[in-house]
């Protein structure tokens, strides 16, 4: 059974990108090298209520790769995949490749 978990209000599911060990050379990175802590959005929520009632949409969409913070997030295990869940003004950035 295959089940799919759609963020409530202003939250956003992310599926960290795990930074490669090695580069494509083969040559291997230390633990503490500068890494991102990005991820892949693989849903959002409908987004929040303003005081009048009026709908603010989240800031972010499927598919993007946002710049998280070191810490803060829910985790969410669906199977044998790992989730994080954020509020869509906990996303620090997101990023593009140029």
């Amino acid at each position: 059974m295959m089940k799919r978990l759609m963020p409530t209000f202003n939250r956003i599911l992310v599926k960290k990108v795990i930074q490669p060990a090695k580069t494509e050379s083969g040559i291997l990175l230390p633990e503490k090298s500068s890494q991102l802590n990005s991820g892949r959005v693989v849903a959002v929520g409908p987004g929040s209520r303003d005081k009048d009632g009026k709908l603010i949409p989240v800031s972010v969409k499927e598919g993007d790769t946002v710049l998280l913070p070191e810490y803060g997030g829910t985790q969410v295990k669906l199977g044998e995949n790992e989730y994080h869940l954020f509020r869509d003004e906990d996303v620090l950035g997101t990023l593009h490749e140029d």
